[in-house]
């Protein structure tokens, strides 16, 4: 037996913000971005919360896998742009979507977020202590973002996505994980800065900022390099992969780990076009959106694998072991007022 995935969940929100709007803000134009990046719009929070986005990514994975919220045990939710310190994000969901038998917890390893996340819960399945995990990546980047920094307001969106997890017969057959501390200020955002009674200062506006040739190195070099890990632990070739589920960087990092691995890119989807980098909400959204296109078969065997800020990097082999069932759009009523999520 093996920790599978039963059911897929996303949520974007529907505000979409094209090149050309972001050239009115920002040095730069359609052509440029699209060239440089791969991406021409992208969806962007507006009443929208971290903990909303989850609650409804998990709910579509809910309706998906035709459970009961109470069956859940365990959630997980990686995310390193929360709307609170305390509760968690996790906490806030089980609350909405009704699970009252689950453990909460949030973690934070950025675009690699949902990678660990996955790992964390096939650790609790395997070990017995969980049997039903609900698994979150759900990203507001909008707001940690400078909008007249060119080399990264094009690139960040916000959006979440969700999977349920569960022991089957088939599902993931591998994983690897590493970090690298040393190299984490290539991509960094600052929190507030100590303050107290006896320390006043202005407080600073503190926003993500990004290294972008570093990242680009790391990522073409780290990547292929965790995949071909991977595959030996697993003991898989690359001809037996139908999908490389790459985190959603941009179509350029993609493109060059395509070509290092001597893969076809028809074999690595995206959807950073219309998405962008949800860092880690990236890989479930894609993921929801390929189940929910009929793409995967029971039996298809996929690579996740994610890369980013901390550094960290990491990747599942898994065996695809559901059938794609009629799945509902998941989408809040029209006059449900989404500020009711706030705690």
């Amino acid at each position: 037996m093996a920790t599978g995935i039963i059911g897929t969940g996303s949520f974007l929100p529907p505000t979409v913000i094209d090149n050309n709007e972001l050239a009115k803000m920002v040095k730069t134009d359609d052509e440029w971005i699209r060239e440089h990046t791969g991406i021409v719009e992208r969806h962007i929070a507006t009443d929208e919360t971290t903990s909303y986005m989850a609650t409804e990514a998990a709910l579509a994975a809910i309706d998906n896998a035709g459970i009961d919220p109470k069956e859940i045990d365990l959630i997980l939710l990686a995310t390193l742009s929360p709307e609170r310190a305390t509760p968690s994000m996790s906490c806030i969901v089980q609350d909405k979507i009704g699970a009252v038998n689950a453990t909460c917890f949030d973690l934070n390893a950025a675009c690699s977020g949902f990678v660990y996340a996955l790992q964390t819960a096939d650790a609790y399945i395997r070990s017995g202590l969980a049997k039903v995990a609900l698994v979150i990546g759900a990203e507001t980047l909008s707001k940690m973002v400078d909008w007249k920094d060119r080399s990264t307001c094009i690139l960040f969106a916000d959006g979440a996505g969700a999977a349920i997890v569960k022991e089957t017969e088939h599902g993931i057959l591998g994983s690897v994980t590493h970090s690298d501390g040393s190299k984490g200020m290539s991509l960094k955002c600052k929190e507030r800065s100590t303050r107290n009674f006896l320390n006043r200062k202005t407080e600073d506006k503190h926003y993500i900022q990004m290294i972008g040739p570093d990242i680009y190195k790391f990522a073409v070099r780290k990547v292929p390099a965790c995949v071909e890990l991977l595959l030996d632990r697993s003991h898989l070739t690359k001809e037996d992969i139908t999908y490389f589920v790459l985190h959603q960087a941009n179509a350029r990092i993609v493109d060059a780990v395509a070509r290092k691995l001597a893969v076809p890119i028809e074999k690595f989807p995206m959807n950073v076009d219309h998405c962008g980098n949800t860092s880690s909400a990236s890989i479930p959204i894609l993921l929801d959106e390929m189940n929910r296109k009929a793409m995967l078969k029971p039996g298809d065997k996929i690579i996740l694998c994610g890369f980013g800020g901390g550094l960290t990097w990491g990747a599942h082999a898994l065996e695809w072991d559901m059938a794609t069932p009629e799945i509902s759009e998941n989408v809040p009523a029209e006059n449900e007022d989404i500020t009711d999520l706030e705690v």
